[in-house]
């Protein structure tokens, strides 16, 4: 889709969300994806300004009110807030208020934004007159009588000025009323809301107000329209609140943009424990009369601005799907997107796991996708934006041949990947060295992704055991390869004989092994030879070990890639038998039976190993007759049983000091 179509195309989409998100209050994206397909918008219309249409969501506030209440005209009307998602974008935002201020002092103050919706309330004299919601930004909805169910607004202010008095807010759901109600809806068979904001939304516009006084809902007031002119958003504050207004306690006065962005810092760690839900903060100019002066664009006044805080989730294009081939022959698909911002960092690409989860969610190029990111972890596609231009598009179709070698993929019944059958797929065998090279693996110091490269480039390995078979000399004429980064490469290849069993079997690359299966199978057979030999029955039969994974494991040494590469290894001097997994006559564990649990700082492979060499029996499970735990970070039911059975327990460090000894 060129660029003018997809103006067209999200123009149309925003129009349906915003009509989702304002009328119905049911919404079928996250704010964050809304505001990410915004500026988008934005983006492609500045970009092409021939494309200029007055009726675009970019020049749009809120959404259209219900005819089930009484309109209420805003005058002046109720504008929305231009969006910074990071520091750059808060300095871009100062810089234009200063410039415009003329050397004239300029300073800020900061307030949470609150994820509500917002209001107008009128008093007369002193009273209550009307509440009325933003609507479109020029006419919202009269809901005066709900308003008056709301426990924490005044229905009479406290030494009120004569005449009207009004002031901006937003009425929101805390936290715990709006879990309460979620259960309670649950409970009855009812739809849950998304989230606090759409739940105060549809509690407020309830027809029956006895409805609305039954939700819990709560308001800040955070502007005043009318009835006196402070000179300062402080003072201003301070005024609502001595008239009996509610008014948020956090805010923050900021005499410069650098003490905003400090203040930003700080809270993004702070609001999840506040009672209330909150996606940002409002950076307001102090000074109300210079953001007079300042005035507003169309949408939004020039003297603030909202800082969001980075997006867990986006929507973004679908630009193309690229099929990756893994070390086990597994066909990985990843999503190639249209730049967005998610999590404060800039995503282009993101998982979609395999076949079946495009086929389920209907996924296709082209489409508006959700992507979410959590932690640290690699962003995936959670789900597609349906409309009518998706459904005009092909399903997508997974191929059934590698994309790299050309050879016949094949998924075997069970299995959630489709696989390359062919055993020499370039694919294949460069996913996998990388793999062997691995710390939880061999851990070859110098055997990584730009290493494998240059090894296949110069044609020195066509299979796994290649690796062990290079010489000094060969590796000394790579290029960019210098004498010490060929010597330290060599030195790790004849190392990685050495390695414990375990990891060796690990390093083989078996599909569904796993270090933790790797570790098991060791335990229980002693050697790989002896897992090589072993039935699929026999495999199946130890504990943590399923018949997918048994079926792996035969498969793997049946076939003539895994018998081949152990019987080479084996003529390598690898160390596959029970020699490396044999305990010492003596030492300082002699007699103790030893089981690891919690995450530990070295593999649990070399750990154990270690354990052994101490004169250890080391075992998986904790049993009546294990007599020393050691215990990891986040150690879990192993560790409790061992303190229900009395068991010693030692900490990593502890058994670190007891191996040095």
């Amino acid at each position: 889709m060129d660029e003018e179509e997809r103006i067209r195309a999200l123009r149309a989409l925003l129009l349906r969300l915003s009509e989702e998100y304002h009328a119905q209050d049911a919404p079928s994206v996250a704010d964050s994806d809304y505001d990410a397909l915004l500026r988008e918008l934005e983006s492609l219309e500045a970009a092409h300004p021939e494309m200029d249409d007055a009726s675009s969501p970019t020049r749009r506030v809120g959404g259209r009110p219900s005819s089930q209440f009484s309109a209420v005209r805003h005058e002046p009307p109720l504008l929305s807030l231009q969006n910074a998602m990071d520091a750059d974008e808060l300095r871009e935002f100062d810089r234009r208020v200063r410039r415009e201020a003329d050397d004239r002092p300029v300073s800020y103050v900061v307030e949470p934004k609150i994820d509500g919706l917002t209001i107008v309330l009128r008093y007369l004299d002193g009273v209550l007159a009307q509440g009325a919601t933003r609507g479109d930004g020029s006419v919202g909805e009269d809901v005066t009588e709900n308003l008056r169910q709301v426990a924490a607004l005044p229905k009479r202010l406290r030494d009120a000025p004569p005449g009207v008095f009004s002031a901006r807010g937003e009425v929101f759901m805390p936290r715990a009323a709006f879990d309460a109600l979620n259960e309670q809806r649950s409970a009855m068979g009812e739809p849950v809301f998304a989230n606090p904001r759409n739940a105060a939304a549809g509690s407020l516009r309830q027809l029956d107000p006895a409805v609305t006084a039954s939700r819990g809902l709560e308001v800040f007031c955070y502007e005043l329209r009318a009835g006196a002119a402070p000179a300062t958003q402080g003072e201003a504050l301070s005024l609502l609140a001595r008239v009996g207004l509610p008014v948020n306690s956090l805010r923050w006065h900021c005499a410069t943009i650098d003490d905003v962005i400090e203040v930003t810092q700080r809270f993004s760690s702070q609001r999840e424990s506040l009672a209330y839900a909150t996606d940002g903060l409002v950076v307001k100019l102090d000074d109300l009369r210079l953001a007079e002066e300042l005035g507003a664009t169309q949408k939004a006044p020039r003297s603030a601005i909202a800082f969001k805080f980075p997006a867990e989730e986006a929507a973004t294009e679908l630009l193309g799907i690229e099929v990756q081939v893994g070390r086990t022959g597994a066909l990985t698909p990843t999503a190639i997107l249209r730049p967005v911002r998610l999590a404060g960092t800039t995503v282009q690409r993101a998982s979609l796991h395999n076949e079946d989860l495009i086929a389920q969610r209907d996924i296709r190029i082209g489409d508006t996708v959700r992507v979410r990111k959590a932690g640290e972890i690699i962003p995936e596609v959670i789900g597609v934006i349906t409309d009518d231009a998706h459904r005009g598009r092909p399903p997508y179709a997974f191929p059934t041949v590698c994309p790299v070698c050309g050879g016949e993929a094949v998924r075997r019944e069970g299995e959630a990947a489709r696989r390359c059958v062919n055993s020499a797929c370039p694919a294949q065998l460069r996913e996998w060295l990388i793999h062997i090279g691995g710390r939880a693996a061999l851990d070859i110091d110098g055997l990584g992704p730009r290493t494998v490269d240059l090894l296949l480039e110069a044609g020195l390995v066509q299979a796994p055991e290649d690796l062990f078979r290079l010489r000094l000399e060969d590796l000394a004429k790579l290029p960019r390869f210098g004498e010490k980064s060929a010597a330290n490469l060599a030195a790790g290849l004849a190392a990685a004989r050495r390695r414990p069993a375990a990891r060796i079997l690990f390093a083989l690359g078996v599909p569904h092994v796993g270090e933790r299966a790797a570790e098991l199978l060791v335990e229980r057979f002693g050697s790989v030879p002896a897992i090589a030999a072993a039935n699929e029955q026999e495999i199946s039969e130890v504990a943590g070990i399923g018949p997918v994974i048994a079926d792996s494991v035969r498969r793997f040494f049946a076939g003539g890639t895994g018998e081949r590469l152990l019987r080479s290894l084996a003529e390598l001097g690898f160390s596959l038998g029970e020699e490396t997994h044999a305990q010492a006559a003596d030492g300082p564990l002699a007699g103790e039976v030893v089981v690891f649990t919690g995450t530990l700082s070295v593999p649990r492979a070399q750990a154990q190993e270690r354990a052994r060499a101490l004169g250890a029996r080391v075992e998986s499970d904790v049993t009546r007759r294990t007599t020393v735990v050691v215990a990891g970070e986040a150690a879990g039911s192993k560790l409790a049983k061992a303190a229900s059975l009395g068991i010693r327990v030692l900490t990593e460090g502890e058994f670190g000091e007891l191996a040095g000894a």
